[in-house]
């Protein structure tokens, strides 16, 4: 069997370091974070809103806290982000450059919520597809602050899809497995425009692109698809017709994992959500995904959020308003009945 999640974990910091500063000083969210991987034990784990630094120290030291508890990774991978990085440009308009919302994705720091990956086998970065330009996505909803899209947009020269990363990251298996991984914008946050929510869409259909071949090769072997789509398929706000597309693929599979009662046990009656975010937010929405391969045999999946009361509830609760979402195939493929 091989277990795969992705968890966004909230660990993103207001400043290069403080998030190191936090994991070697025992802070309670960061050791919370810990447990529940701990707890549930994928063999391929992804994270979101975790800090990069160029010496992965920060990623190193969650690694040091799990294998305090038997539960580290051999192999960790984490590049850049968009995350941060700045363009020179006043994209907002306002009149100031160098703000959190010039940059090709939002942060104030260059690395501010990235994304890591951990696993039980070497990983290799097989496509990073971060720094497309917008403007060159097919079918592109492209517009810049005022709502121009095309070449007299501002920014059309510059800016990124990618808010924080597009990759397509090879696992070591026999045969070799390639994750789809990404975190989209939040379709909100913007004006009349739309600018967030049509970027949100785009972010997610850049997959449907590759998987139709728009964007070169597509991943021969079998592929998992992991990310922070920031979008509920049928709620709240946003362009939801990419993120239904992709939940329907021909090539990928929705588990549509229930809310486990206790633990990381297997979910009943899903799909659960995966995120509370508290008032005034939009409450308890489905965000993140791990959509399998379809011709990948899905034994069992689940979103760790255990009932109240129940073995790691209260851990769970304080280490991120997310929640750790998993399936688990059975592995290798050749074995499926």
């Amino acid at each position: 069997m091989l277990r795969l999640a992705f968890y966004h974990t909230d660990l993103a910091r207001d400043g290069p370091g403080l998030l190191l500063r936090d994991l070697r000083r025992g802070d309670p969210q960061t050791e919370a974070v810990a447990a529940v991987i701990a707890a549930c034990a994928p063999d391929v784990l992804v994270l979101s809103g975790i800090d990069y630094d160029a010496d992965l120290a920060a990623l190193a030291a969650l690694n040091a806290l799990l294998e305090a508890q038997g539960a580290g990774y051999p192999y960790l991978f984490a590049a850049v982000p968009n995350a941060g990085r700045p363009t020179g440009l006043d994209l907002d308009g306002n009149g100031r450059r160098g703000e959190a919302r010039d940059a090709q994705g939002y942060g104030r720091f260059a690395g501010q919520g990235g994304l890591a990956v951990l696993a039980r086998w070497k990983l290799s970065l097989s496509r990073d597809l971060s720094s497309l330009l917008w403007r060159d996505l097919p079918d592109t909803l492209f517009v810049d602050h005022a709502g121009r899209g095309g070449e007299g947009a501002r920014g059309a020269s510059v800016q990124r899809l990618s808010s924080s990363v597009h990759w397509v990251v090879e696992v070591a298996t026999e045969p070799p497995l390639s994750l789809l991984i990404f975190h989209a914008t939040p379709p909100v946050f913007d004006g009349p425009e739309d600018r967030n929510g049509r970027r949100n869409h785009d972010e997610t259909a850049l997959w449907l692109h590759l998987l139709a071949g728009r964007l070169g090769p597509v991943p021969s072997g079998p592929v998992v698809l992991l990310g922070d789509a920031n979008l509920d398929p049928h709620d709240r706000e946003g362009r939801g017709e990419a993120l239904r597309a992709l939940l329907a693929h021909p090539a990928l599979q929705d588990p549509a994992p229930g809310r486990g009662v206790a633990g990381c046990a297997p979910g009943q009656g899903g799909p659960a959500p995966t995120v509370d975010w508290p008032v005034p937010g939009p409450g308890a929405l489905r965000v993140s995904y791990v959509l399998p391969d379809r011709g990948l045999q899905v034994v069992a999946a689940g979103v760790a959020w255990p009932k109240a009361g129940a073995p790691l509830a209260e851990t769970v609760q304080r280490a991120s308003r997310h929640r750790l979402v998993w399936a688990e195939v059975r592995w290798p493929p050749e074995a499926r009945d």
